[in-house]
């Protein structure tokens, strides 16, 4: 996540850099820093961030969850953490999910293949 996307984000939950740093547990000092582009944005505060949007604009009658759109066959969809937890539209969230047939190792490796996926677009 980049310094736009989290200024953006932050816009649209109508939070403040204060009520912001609340919600993720940082310090406003860390919010101001993260907007500046002075520091990073560490992991747990995108996921996160990504995680407060995904409440706010999911319309969950009107999501598919994730085995049906990328119809999963069945071997995969029943070792896949998101069917365990019938938590198809969080997918993106959950770690050791089994997205195109491998897990990935990290939260940035997964990333890489949720943010063009239409489950996690959906959210934003």
């Amino acid at each position: 996540m980049n310094l736009e996307e989290f200024k953006s984000y932050r816009k649209m939950l109508g939070k403040t850099q204060l009520q912001m740093s609340q919600l993720l547990g940082t310090s406003i000092k860390a919010v101001h820093s993260y907007e500046q582009g002075w520091r990073t944005i560490p992991t747990h505060v995108e996921r996160q961030m990504f995680f407060l949007i995904s409440r706010i604009k999911e319309n969950k009658k009107d999501l598919k969850p994730c085995w049906v759109i990328k119809k999963c066959p069945q071997e995969l969809k029943t070792r896949c953490p998101a069917w365990e937890f019938q938590s198809g539209t969080l997918c993106w969230f959950i770690n050791g999910t089994i997205c195109d047939g491998t897990v990935h190792n990290n939260w940035k490796e997964k990333m890489v293949k949720c943010r063009p996926c239409d489950v996690f677009t959906a959210i934003l």
